[in-house]
């Protein structure tokens, strides 16, 4: 019975959710996938909105359709996973019904926040250099937001709760998550896996505006959530009653199916949004200003830093200039879906010189930030302003990487990838160049999914360690080994200019981000 084991994954992404079957070899016996129509909706420019239903209700269709067509499968579910995009929150009143709709990651609206936090808070904020960080946190957060804006529904407001918790809601009854789906603008002690006890008062926890009990339960992950309920079965065709197990995060279940389970290898994953993780038994930060993250597996950290809206950037281009009318062709479907990646080699390393800093949103440790592009000239063409693109995004993760090494102490041996850009040979060689690492692409890009699945068997018992669950589930495929002659262009590059941008142009960014965000 347990070779014949199957486990059904839930992969919210933010432009679609997928629904998969996998058997214990890391193997997809069946699939399916709804996109959201729209992914969310704009009030004003730079709003990025949903009701968190229409996610769920997407999931119901692919789901009922997946397994209504693969009956003979149903005796074999064994057990359920999920993987969902973070730091998007769903606001529930006390008889656990949506206030308004969610406000996504994506977002681009800041709180006024005019109120002054402590004055001793700010000192200790000021002494140790957070204040900017701080500042952007409590501007970034919805509930602070809603908290100036929409008085009456922050009234309304009992539960704040991640929007992966609410989907376990709705699957099981249960009010309960994973302390690695609390990634974000939550106040969470990442260090300890728990919810600060009183945030209103916590030195950091206060920013927030969030009252413990207005937070969920937390458990270890792999720990069962609850069952699928009669209702959730009678929408989906999963077997009432089959368990629920505590997974994490897109990106740490990213990062689990890449096999990345200790300090040896980094992920990237190139989404909506891009990411380079790598995993510990210790707690270290990524920056002395940037926490580590809660893994999948209980006892686990993630080191973890994203690119806003990463690879997101390459569907604007392709939409803007490229003339392409398919939505999220590198995020989430097709391989190689333009005629771009093909041109790619027709320009040379480096650009002749362009390169770009791709800043499209804040980041946590540099939070006034705008992005930019230097260096043009008469023979720039649309192909240099394209492999520009990929290139920062390389030096950006580069950089990182570099900062991830520095605090471990040790270097890493090679780079796993994945997610939609992923697919592409081009782009995983110009990334081993720029990155100046080995870059291992796996038997699927959709590791998020496999890591869920190997999260499910892993609580399911039928691997007693991740280590086993790695040995048979994932499979390196293809190898981008390091041109050495390119890497030493990206390094003149990298060194000599890249890296300089930012202190050279912080003071500039601060003033356009003030400009347009007034």
């Amino acid at each position: 019975m347990e070779n014949s084991a199957l486990v059904l994954t839930i992969d919210f992404g933010t432009q679609s959710v997928r629904v998969s079957l996998f058997d214990k070899f890391g193997e997809v016996l069946c699939q399916d996938k709804e996109r959201y129509d729209p992914p969310y909706f704009s009030t004003k420019p730079g709003y990025a909105e949903q009701n968190p239903d229409e996610y769920f209700n997407a999931f119901t269709k692919a789901s009922k359709r997946m397994l209504d067509a693969h009956k003979d499968l149903l005796g074999r579910i064994r057990g359920v996973c999920m993987s969902c995009f973070r730091d998007t929150a769903v606001y529930l009143d006390k008889d656990m019904k949506i206030v308004r709709p969610t406000i996504l990651w994506l977002d681009q609206r800041y709180a006024k926040c005019e109120k002054p936090l402590p004055l001793m808070s700010r000192a200790i904020f000021k002494l140790v250099g957070m204040k900017e960080v701080i500042n952007m946190n409590r501007r970034r957060t919805a509930m602070n937001w809603i908290k100036e804006n929409e008085p009456e529904n922050f009234a309304k407001i009992e539960k704040y709760v991640a929007i992966s918790t609410y989907f376990i809601y709705r699957l099981t009854g249960q009010l309960k998550d994973s302390p690695s789906d609390y990634t974000g603008h939550y106040p969470i002690d990442f260090k300890k896996c728990e919810f600060y006890k009183k945030p209103e008062t916590h030195l950091q926890g206060q920013i927030f505006s969030i009252k413990r009990s207005q937070l969920p339960e937390l458990v270890p992950g792999l720990s069962v959530l609850g069952s699928i309920t009669p209702e959730t079965s009678l929408a989906s065709s999963i077997p009432a009653g089959l368990p629920l197990f505590a997974s994490g995060s897109d990106k740490a279940c990213e990062t689990l199916g890449s096999g990345v389970i200790d300090e040896d290898k980094a992920a990237v994953s190139l989404g909506t949004a891009c990411t380079i993780e790598t995993t510990m038994q210790r707690y270290v930060g990524p920056t002395p200003l940037l926490p580590a993250y809660p893994f999948v597996l209980p006892g686990y950290y993630n080191m973890d830093f994203q690119i806003y809206r990463g690879f997101w950037t390459i569907n604007w281009f392709l939409k803007e200039f490229g003339a392409q009318t398919i939505n999220d062709l590198m995020a989430d479907d097709a391989g190689d879906p333009t005629a771009f990646n093909a041109k790619l080699n027709t320009v040379p390393a480096g650009c002749d010189g362009l390169l770009l800093q791709p800043y499209w949103g804040s980041q946590l440790d540099r939070p006034l930030v705008k992005g930019s592009v230097v260096g043009f000239s008469d023979s720039t063409t649309l192909l240099h302003l394209y492999r520009a693109l990929i290139e920062g995004i390389g030096y950006e993760l580069r950089e990182q990487k570099e900062k991830f090494e520095k605090n471990l102490k040790h270097g890493f041996s090679e780079i796993r990838i994945a997610g939609g850009g992923a697919r592409s040979d081009e782009i995983c060689q110009i990334l081993a160049n720029v990155i100046g690492l080995p870059v291992v692409r796996l038997q699927t890009v959709e590791t998020s999914s496999l890591g869920a699945a190997m999260a499910g068997f892993l609580g399911l018992g039928i691997y007693g360690s991740a280590k086993d669950a790695v040995k048979n589930m994932v499979r390196p495929q293809d190898r981008f080994e390091v041109n050495q002659e390119e890497k030493k262009v990206y390094d003149e590059l990298f060194y000599g200019s890249y890296v300089k941008l930012y202190p050279s142009l912080k003071g500039i960014y601060k003033h356009q981000f003030d400009f347009t965000h007034k």
